[in-house]
């Protein structure tokens, strides 16, 4: 049997690739979201659902968390590697998926886009949903092409699993669900228009309507959650729009990940490139018309309108609920679609060696990126504000803060600890901050402290709001007060511990 050189070096890139990304995400750290996420998975599959209602996000990636946790434990590690696995089987779909529908080169640049652009080193090793929740949708999208090309065929097997990672995407993120629903309304279409010609119900139809069906009984479960998350977002969000910041996080992020790990200059730059090059092949491809294949046009329309269609879905929602939740980060969930894009439209129209030049300039970026992740990660400063405190908190010290993020990275690494939360902001967050643990409480005033007693270590910012609040409420004698900067994410923490007099 003749080996094929090209599934070859599409073999080595993906095994480059996976180790590529395996080198920045050992590590214990924590950011504000990733502590939600390692609290939420303490938590048994009928709490998660309970608690993960008043979140702004679906409950399946924290039931997956929970799962790993019954196994290994509250391992943060183990939690990671499920995300840089999920990073690594996208890369993997470029050979057993991409190569196979579309061609070798396509698979390849797949391949190599879903592991060596920036933005998938920043977050194949996050705690978070989103590596998950591109692999699903990626997949969803994958298996409705196939149900699309196979027509006239009975395919059981296609409709099942487009079915299940289309509901997947939909229990994961409301991005994931946006894209669910653009992707089953163009099939829905599609087939719409050929009943219209063909003037019969046609296999498709009733397949889809099965799908359709099955998947709204399985979602219906979530539905109130779903209205009463909208409720709560419709009265306040975090997300916010700032000229020109915002733009440019849009612009950059599918190929840098933003700006927060490679200077704005040299993200705009790269990015700037890649889209005036696909600028140019479009002006190029309506000058030579007639040479253009018209199926190419129109996945190449397809996949870029399905992930353009997702920012429009999310500003008009914006509209609905009154409130900001375009964000970059969210389109992690169609960036599958976008990385095919990529792939199938250089490929198709584009010159070898500009293809190779926006590779190798690629490859420059990511390791840049990477050296930035590993100097945060992994730096000694990430771990001093745990082991002082491990070092100086007793079983029955209580921990207190007021709506400050990085206490409760604070709650995550010590679970055990009685822990009151100050609303005083009134973020209304009560309910899905219940993630951090039974011994978290909810407090309406400083007044609720009264019948505490004993030594407090008090969460605060570098302004002692928290502090200044407290001494006006009680006597208090300060023992010791610390505080630290650390590399990753550029977390700060304030410990004061004090006693009531």
């Amino acid at each position: 049997m003749k080996i094929d050189k090209k599934d070859i070096f599409h073999i080595a890139i993906i095994i480059v690739g996976i180790l590529f990304l395996a080198v920045p995400i050992f590590h214990s750290n924590l950011w504000f979201d990733e502590s939600y996420s390692v609290g939420i998975a303490n938590h048994s599959f009928q709490e998660i659902w309970e608690i993960g209602s008043h979140d702004v996000h679906p409950i399946l990636y924290y039931w997956i968390l929970h799962s790993i946790n019954l196994i290994f434990g509250n391992c943060i590690i183990a939690y990671r590697i499920f995300s840089w696995i999920c990073a690594c089987i996208m890369g993997i779909l470029g050979f057993t998926h991409i190569r196979k529908d579309f061609g070798k080169k396509v698979g390849i640049l797949f391949s190599f886009f879903s592991l060596f652009l920036p933005v998938v080193a920043i977050y194949a090793g996050e705690i978070r949903m989103y590596t998950f929740a591109m692999l699903v949708v990626s997949l969803m999208c994958i298996y409705a092409y196939r149900i699309y090309r196979n027509e006239g065929q009975k395919q059981v097997k296609n409709w099942i699993l487009f079915a299940i990672f289309s509901l997947a995407s939909a229990y994961t993120h409301y991005y994931g669900l946006m894209v669910a629903g653009i992707v089953n309304l163009i099939l829905f279409t599609h087939y719409v228009r050929k009943m219209w010609k063909t003037k019969e119900v046609i296999y498709e139809m009733k397949a889809f309507l099965i799908s359709a069906v099955i998947q709204i009984i399985l979602y219906l479960p979530w539905l109130l959650a779903l209205i009463t998350q909208m409720s709560q977002v419709s009265k306040g969000f975090w997300i916010s729009f700032t000229f020109p910041d915002t733009l440019i996080e849009f612009f950059t992020f599918p190929f840098t990940g933003g700006t927060e790990y490679s200077k704005k200059i040299y993200a705009i730059l790269f990015s700037s490139i890649i889209v005036i090059y696909l600028i140019y092949l479009a002006v190029q491809n309506k000058k030579h018309k007639e040479k253009i294949d018209k199926k190419e046009t129109q996945l190449i329309k397809l996949s870029l309108g399905i992930y353009f269609a997702v920012i429009l879905g999310a500003c008009f929602a914006s509209l609905i609920l009154r409130t900001l939740i375009i964000y970059a980060r969210y389109m992690l969930c169609a960036m599958g679609v976008f990385f095919f894009f990529l792939a199938f439209y250089l490929s198709k129209r584009g010159k070898q060696h500009v293809i190779v030049t926006i590779c190798i300039l690629c490859v420059i970026m990511g390791i840049g990126v990477e050296i930035q992740l590993c100097k945060a990660n992994y730096d000694e400063s990430n771990q001093k504000p745990f082991e002082y405190l491990a070092e100086n908190i007793k079983e029955d010290d209580a921990l207190i803060c007021v709506n400050e993020l990085n206490a409760f990275i604070v709650v995550a690494k010590f679970p055990e600890n009685p822990f009151y939360f100050w609303d005083e902001s009134e973020w209304k967050v009560e309910e899905a901050y219940k993630a951090f643990g039974n011994r978290m409480k909810g407090i309406n005033s400083l007044e609720d402290l009264k019948e505490v007693t004993g030594r407090i270590w008090v969460l605060d910012s570098r302004n002692n709001h928290l502090l200044e609040k407290i001494e006006e409420q009680y006597e208090i004698k300060v023992i010791e007060r610390t505080e630290y900067n650390t590399k990753y994410h550029g977390c700060e923490y304030t410990y004061t511990l004090i006693e009531k007099e």
